[in-house]
């Protein structure tokens, strides 16, 4: 018996009717992942948002708050109308020509309603010394007591910190790594599973042993010791990353290398520590930022104000200035976050390529 022909019309419905339900079905996915990550975010994203509006709020008091809810109100449906036209648009065009329409909507309600209420006063302290007098006065309120540096110089201090510990880590834990990831020696297997060990001890139990030994030294109020313990907490993890990236790299192309005449020095400058560039710059952005941010060190250790940080900087005008000018603190606090924000944009594919080895016995 035939099998009666199925109509090609009747055929390339049921494929469309397909296609619809999976492009629905593809489409309620991401609406349901970015709702997720969008409502996971808010709670992050939120108080950056608010640091930045209140840095650039024209009024103080209640009208701060104002601002920032003003500047929500614009930006939170530009957001979402981006998303929703990124889901719905079918072609590249299409979706340029929409961004492009919210970005003017969202630019224009943004010039009229917020542009008007932002400016830079906030920033004073970048050009005035006693900018705390200067914002008491102000506000009507007595000098609050406390000597601060020129912001510069706190910004200096911080990056000449984080820059120092930086190289040395970077330098030392790819020289340890390497050779603990080519070498047989008696405990290395022990060595190895200590490094995590000693990353792992609480900083504030350590507080008043090093405060008693860079003063036996003679390297309490110097930076030069707040350097070294830091090194010292940051050494054993960056040398556990590093080994896992040198773990990676076969030996074939190392001993290919020796084998052509070079030297066991030229095989690791020229051949191996090429293949492990994302692995140092991983390092070298955390122990950055790590020593950037550092705050209980400098805290403890540095007692003059020609050698404060900008965490120490950032604690003293909170502590100076909170119940008088919510601005000048957010404005400080924005200052404080550039440098780590530039930073990690500019190492961001480094980042994302970072992989870590597993420990060899």
């Amino acid at each position: 018996m035939a099998i009666p022909a199925v109509p090609a019309a009747v055929t390339q419905t049921h494929w469309d009717r397909l296609a619809i339900r999976a492009r629905w079905k593809r489409r309620a996915k991401s609406t349901g992942l970015y709702s997720f990550l969008i409502a996971v975010s808010i709670p992050i994203m939120l108080p950056y948002f608010w640091l930045v509006t209140i840095a650039f709020s024209a009024k103080r008091g209640v009208a701060e708050t104002e601002v920032l809810w003003l500047s929500i109100s614009i930006l939170v449906p530009t957001l979402l109308a981006y998303w929703i036209w990124s889901i719905f648009a079918r072609n590249i065009g299409q979706l340029l020509m929409g961004f492009l329409a919210v970005t003017a909507v969202g630019g224009a309600a943004f010039a009229v309603y917020v542009l008007p209420e932002l400016h830079l006063r906030n920033f004073i302290f970048m050009v005035e010394t006693n900018f705390p007098d200067v914002v008491r006065s102000r506000a009507g309120e007595v000098s609050g007591g406390i000597s601060f540096p020129n912001v510069w110089q706190a910004f200096a201090n911080s990056l000449y910190l984080a820059g120092a510990q930086t190289v040395i880590v970077a330098t030392v834990a790819s020289l340890a790594a390497y050779y603990l990831s080519r070498f047989q020696f008696p405990g290395r297997a022990a060595m190895l599973r200590s490094l995590l060990v000693l990353h792992a001890f609480p900083v504030l139990t350590l507080i008043v042993p090093l405060f008693l030994l860079l003063n036996f030294v003679g390297l309490l109020d110097q930076m030069l010791g707040v350097i070294l313990v830091l090194v010292g907490f940051e050494l054993p993890f960056a040398i556990f990353i590093m080994k896992g990236f040198f773990d990676a790299v076969p030996w074939d192309i190392e001993m290919s290398a020796l084998t052509d005449g070079a030297s066991r020095r030229q095989a690791f400058v020229k051949v191996v520590l090429p293949q492990v560039t994302n692995g140092i710059i991983a390092i070298s952005v955390f122990s950055f930022i790590r020593g950037w941010e550092e705050y209980i060190f400098v805290f403890t250790f540095l007692i003059k104000n020609t050698n404060w940080t900008m965490s120490l900087y950032m604690f003293f005008v909170r502590d100076d200035l909170m119940g008088v000018d919510f601005g000048v603190v957010s404005a400080v606090g924005v200052f404080y976050l550039i440098p780590s924000l530039v930073l990690y944009v500019a190492a961001q594919k480094f980042l994302m390529q970072m992989s870590v080895g597993g420990v060899k016995g």
